[in-house]
């Protein structure tokens, strides 16, 4: 089969970091017109120099364009204290390029309309960029193959006690995106939490090979590890997302009823997720495989 056409929007982010030098690593899985970066995990001006870094790390032929700063509504909150004032730990990466010409939203659109199959989104970050595009022109909707999002829990958040951090960050963006019309496959933080990095899982990732790519990634990894106490290791959130494009063998999925509160703000962004129709649910990883997938594509990279 032919690789599906995806644009990235995300935010790095140490793991959005890893979830990049995957996606490079996949070129018969994924066919990536474009990168999208949004202010997120930290401000604007690093995750797109990290997007350009990595990107150019990679030897990636990928155009990579600047988005929103912050959500929809509301004011902008960063990570720094899990991503650090960088946004990947303190790990510093040659300079890429210049980023590409065209606005975020703009350049969704444009692939939208100029794709020859249905294009996948692919949301790492918050939803602003992605909702943009649909606000502005809901019946490319229906040119949306499949929209796959690293958001929401079922239960308790990782930023407030209701809400995951991305869905917090722009609620009213994530609401335009599950209410579009195409198909949704949401990555929450029950799923990633069965992706959690131990010392023991980098010393294997470490082992895998001697790229400068690979090299990278096990050192984001070994500063994510550095913050904070961990004691069952780290939830690698993003690269799951990418996981599911090129092994969705790994996973188990069902479908599922999903929507987000933007309001009161005790609640704001919190997913309510249960049984139904109207998304796909990945419940269960094989977290084994998962990091033998990561192991065997980083080291493919430069």
């Amino acid at each position: 089969m032919a690789p599906r056409p995806v644009i990235i929007d995300c935010d790095p982010g140490t793991d959005d970091a890893i979830a990049l030098l995957l996606a490079f690593a996949a070129p018969e899985a994924i066919d990536l017109r474009a990168i999208t970066v949004a202010g997120g995990n930290v401000g604007l001006a690093h995750t797109l120099r990290n997007a350009l870094a990595l990107t150019a790390l990679a030897g990636a032929r990928v155009p990579v364009h600047a988005g929103a700063d912050r959500p929809l509504l509301g004011r902008y909150v960063s990570a720094e204290a899990v991503h650090g004032a960088d946004g990947l730990g303190g790990i510093a990466l040659p300079p890429g390029g210049a980023p590409a010409m065209g606005l975020a939203m703009d350049v969704i659109r444009a692939e939208l309309r100029a794709a020859d199959m249905p294009l996948t989104l692919v949301g790492i970050g918050p939803a602003t960029n992605f909702a943009l595009a649909l606000a502005s022109e809901p019946a490319l909707a229906a040119r949306i193959g499949e929209i796959v999002l690293m958001t929401g829990a079922a239960g308790a958040g990782n930023v407030t006690p209701a809400a995951e951090f991305n869905a917090w960050s722009d609620p009213e963006a994530l609401a335009i995106l599950l209410g579009c019309g195409a198909p949704v496959s949401l990555v929450t933080l029950e799923l990633t939490a069965q992706a959690r990095v131990t010392p023991a899982r980098l010393a294997a990732l470490s082992a895998c090979g001697d790229g400068l790519c690979l090299r990278v990634a096990c050192d984001i990894l070994a500063a994510s590890l550095a913050v904070g106490a961990h004691p069952a290791g780290v939830p690698l959130h993003d690269p799951c997302v990418i996981a599911w494009l090129i092994a969705p063998g790994l996973f188990s999925a069902e479908s599922c009823a999903v929507a987000v509160d933007c309001a009161p703000p005790e609640m704001r962004g919190r997913t309510r997720i249960g049984p139904g129709e109207g998304a796909k649910l990945l419940r269960r990883l094989d977290a084994d495989g998962f990091f033998a997938l990561l192991g065997a594509r980083l080291s493919m990279l430069v």
